[in-house]
């Protein structure tokens, strides 16, 4: 009961938990402070009571009839912290002695709560929680304020703590060992986003205000100067875009982020076009690339791709026709770029009937491939 003895007395006082508990970058605090003395380093069985006592307070319901013990049970096994009823009754009598927690016995079974009034505010966050967080953190960065991401950190690092506390102790904490994400294309190291360009877009994004910026067009390889009316931040895998329109057009743009050389804020409200909804454009397929046109494609594809197609379809309506050697398939898909890439990265299975100008379009590309490669190395 040491442990829980410091815990009553942070509680009481106000001291950060993990202050006490000597979480990295936020210190120990000495041991003067307080009149139990606690062991410098808690063994293994010592930090597993701890994570479960803790996590039971959390549970418990700010007023009456409360929660039961067959309940928190549950409720813990859910949280990783797997335990008996018994274990559960003797920590709540324990806790009782503690904490202002009261117990309903006015009828079977009794439920558990804290006092009127009494209720905390527990810091920590569950192992849920932190594995969620660890699972998306790379992945939200570039989308979330810099302002939100500063108050975010604290977040993240307690996620981190969490796990390796837990990790062996409890076999959900070591689930990140366990799973993976990967690109299905060819990986690409992330390109680097200013951090102070970044800043200025999401502010002038978040206040719906133009920007003045300076950005390259890769394309053409020249810079050229806008002002923007910023409508969105899209990831697509290792890149992040601008979704806006560049003045005085009102069409709707994408700018790779890390290609602003320059971006000013400015103080003129943003045009936004009526009706506009960043979900809808992104559902639209416009992050695509091309045309945002539906086409009825029509091919020859062979077994081993028809096989592949009936396991992740490209389409709802997608058909496949059984034929000699292959099958014949049709499918209602964007005009885009990502559809021309497939079909060239299938290029030896597959063989576009209709439409005919995408049929011409794979031909002329495929021959400037072959006159590429067969001309000898430059």
């Amino acid at each position: 009961m040491r442990l829980l003895n410091l815990l009553l007395i942070c509680w009481c006082q106000g001291i950060p938990m993990m202050q006490l508990l000597g979480v990295p970058g936020l210190g120990m605090m000495p041991i003067r402070h307080f009149q139990t003395r606690m062991p410098a380093v808690p063994s293994a069985t010592s930090r597993s009571t701890l994570t479960r006592q803790w996590e039971l307070l959390k549970l418990l319901p700010p007023k009456g009839p409360g929660i039961t013990t067959l309940e928190l049970q549950r409720l813990l096994g859910d949280a990783g912290h797997e335990t008996t009823k018994r274990t559960i009754e003797r920590d709540l009598v324990e806790l009782s002695r503690l904490f202002p927690l009261q117990c309903n016995n006015k009828g079977m079974p009794y439920g558990w709560h804290w006092m009127p009034g009494k209720s905390a505010e527990l810091p920590g966050i569950t192992l849920g929680e932190a594995l969620t967080l660890r699972l998306v953190e790379g992945s939200i960065r570039p989308l979330i304020p810099a302002f939100m991401l500063k108050t975010l950190e604290p977040r993240f690092n307690l996620a981190r703590q969490k796990l390796e506390a837990m990790s062996e102790e409890n076999p959900s904490a070591r689930w990140l060992d366990k799973v993976a994400s990967v690109q299905p294309e060819l990986t690409q190291i992330a390109p680097e986003i200013n951090a102070d360009l970044l800043d200025v877009i999401q502010q002038a994004l978040m206040n719906d205000t133009q920007l003045s910026c300076r950005y390259y067009s890769a394309h053409k390889n020249q810079f050229h100067n806008f002002t923007l009316n910023p409508l969105g931040l899209v990831q697509r895998a290792h890149t992040t875009y601008l979704i806006a329109s560049a003045e005085p057009f009102d069409d709707i743009r994408q700018f790779v982020v890390h290609r602003f050389e320059e971006a000013r804020g400015l103080p003129t409200q943003c045009f936004k076009p009526e009706g506009f909804d960043l979900q809808d454009y992104v559902d639209s397929g416009a992050m695509q690339f091309g045309t945002h046109e539906k086409i009825k494609l029509e091919a020859w594809i062979s077994e081993g791709l028809a096989r592949l197609l009936q396991e992740a379809p490209i389409s709802h309506d997608m058909l496949l026709v059984t034929e000699d050697e292959g099958s014949r398939l049709t499918a209602t898909v964007n005009d885009s770029w990502e559809l021309k890439w497939w079909i060239l990265s299938h290029a030896g299975s597959i063989q576009i009937q209709q439409p005919q100008g995408l049929r011409d379009e794979i031909q002329q590309r495929l021959r400037a491939a072959l006159e590429l490669h067969e001309c000898g190395f430059r």
